[in-house]
Formats: C-alpha cells, sequence, structure tokens
C-alpha cells in the first residue's frame, strides 16, 4: 500500500509512463514530500490536490473542458492544454521537473495553512536523478528481455564497443525504471519475449533519447520465419524509427557491426 501523501490523479498514459510514474511516487517517500496515486473511492472522501492528465488520451477532453475543483492544480501533458493548465509539460517527459512542479503545487496548496514552508526554486532531490543526463556522460546501454547467454553475448559485446555500463531489465517496470534513472546510448529489445512490453518500451526510449542507438532483435527478422511475417515486423519497427531490426539467433558479426556506430 502506498503511504499518505499529496494525491496525484492520474489520467491517461501509457503502461510505461504509468509504471515510470509509480517510480517517482515510490521514491518520494523517502523524501520530506511524499506523493500516491489518488483512486476512484478514495476510502477517505478526499480530492486530488493534483490533476496529472496525459492530452492525449481520450479523457483529456473532459479534464479540458472543466476546470478544477476550488484548491486542486492542472498539470497538462502534451499540446492543447486549456487556458486554466496550472502547468504544461511536453513529450517526453523529464521526470525531475515533473517532480518540481509537484512540489509546487504542495507548497502553493499549503502556503495559506501556515503548514509548509518549502523552497521550490530548484528542483528536489531524489535518491535517484530522474532527469535527462547530457548524451555523452556515460557510455552506457539498457539490454531488455534478453535470455542468459544472448545476455551474456550482448554484455562482451557491447564491451567491446567501449560501452562502459549495461543494465539488464527482465520486465517492463524495470526497464521503465532503468530509463527514469539513466541516460542510454543504446538499447536492445528482444521482441520475442512476449512477458514484456518491448513496443511501448521502444517507443518511449525512441521519444527519451532521439539521438540513441535502438535495436530490436526477433525471431521474425529471420530466414524461417516467412516472408509476410518479416515484412510485417520491418514495417512497425521502422514506423517506430528503430535503428535496426536483427534476427535471432543473433549474429556476433551483425551485432558488433552496428555498435561500431556508437
Amino acid at each position: 500500500m502506498w503511504n499518505a501523501g499529496v494525491l496525484v490523479k492520474v489520467v491517461g498514459f501509457s503502461d510505461v509512463e504509468r509504471h515510470a510514474l509509480n517510480t517517482v511516487f515510490r521514491l518520494s517517500r523517502e523524501r520530506e514530500v511524499a506523493y500516491a496515486p489518488w483512486f476512484e473511492g478514495n476510502s477517505s472522501g478526499e480530492q486530488p490536490p493534483v490533476l496529472l492528465v496525459d492530452g492525449s488520451c481520450a479523457e483529456a477532453v473532459l479534464a479540458s473542458a472543466r476546470a478544477p475543483r476550488e484548491g486542486q492544480r492542472l498539470i497538462w501533458v502534451g499540446e492543447a492544454a486549456p487556458e486554466h493548465a496550472w502547468r504544461v509539460v511536453r513529450h517526453p517527459i523529464a521526470w525531475a521537473e515533473l517532480l518540481h512542479d509537484l512540489d509546487s503545487v504542495f507548497a502553493a496548496t499549503q502556503s495559506d495553512s501556515g503548514l509548509l514552508d518549502l523552497d521550490v526554486t530548484q528542483p528536489a532531490p531524489l535518491e535517484m536523478d530522474l532527469g535527462r543526463f547530457p548524451s555523452g556522460t556515460v557510455r552506457r546501454a539498457l539490454v531488455v528481455g534478453a535470455e542468459s547467454a544472448e545476455g551474456h553475448q550482448l554484455r562482451e559485446l557491447l564491451t567491446a564497443a567501449a560501452v562502459s555500463f549495461v543494465d539488464e531489465a527482465p520486465t517492463t517496470e524495470r526497464a521503465a525504471e532503468f530509463m527514469a534513472q539513466h541516460h542510454y546510448l543504446c538499447g536492445i529489445f528482444n521482441l520475442d519475449e512476449h512477458h514484456i512490453d518491448n513496443w511501448g518500451l521502444m517507443q518511449l526510449f525512441r521519444e527519451r533519447y532521439p539521438q540513441s542507438m535502438t535495436l530490436a532483435t526477433t525471431e521474425l527478422a529471420g530466414p524461417l520465419a516467412g516472408w509476410w511475417r518479416r515484412r510485417r515486423v520491418r514495417q512497425h519497427t521502422q514506423r517506430l524509427g528503430i535503428s535496426a531490426l536483427l534476427p535471432r539467433p543473433l549474429s556476433s558479426a551483425a551485432v558488433a557491426d552496428r555498435l561500431q556506430m556508437l
């Protein structure tokens, strides 16, 4: 269960973005100001002081047409924000800046009561920095859904390409948490691991790190998959702007050729 804190009603967002938001909420419990998601039918009957709305979702129409309740603040993510939006955040979300906005909401709602004297001139520190890091500070790669032997193969190839750190994510949630913590030079996603939302993760990775290399791997890219299935998966990856689609089992030479471009 979430500890009591400042309640945030979250409207819309992809599963991957919600995983990242949950990470923000969870980490905030170690800070002076904590946040928790608000759920319909909250037992206390308390209305959330913060509305966090994904402007691209269908429910956003209602949020844009209806002004927030007294004392509420609307943080709008995306385009076409309504005039009553208190903050407007662009995609991809810079999580440290979002936390700063949440701290600002809390300070605004508590200042009149005298319950809090909070300096919100700078983003509040987290146990893990959720902001964007400058490109090139660390040569780091994210590997998602790789089997044990394949993960070892990729680590060796990445090390040979002078990539100092390799994070391996076995789940959608862990991959989203890694992306909330680090800047990545490269991301490698195993599309054959169906317990992971690799398509959603690749989209998030491309939005968050547009200059980084994104590699997708799948047996459907190999010659035994049939031309129609190969064509379909290639079309999907091209629409996402993936750097390359590599067949599994992986060819070390083919992967190394791609990693030379890092």
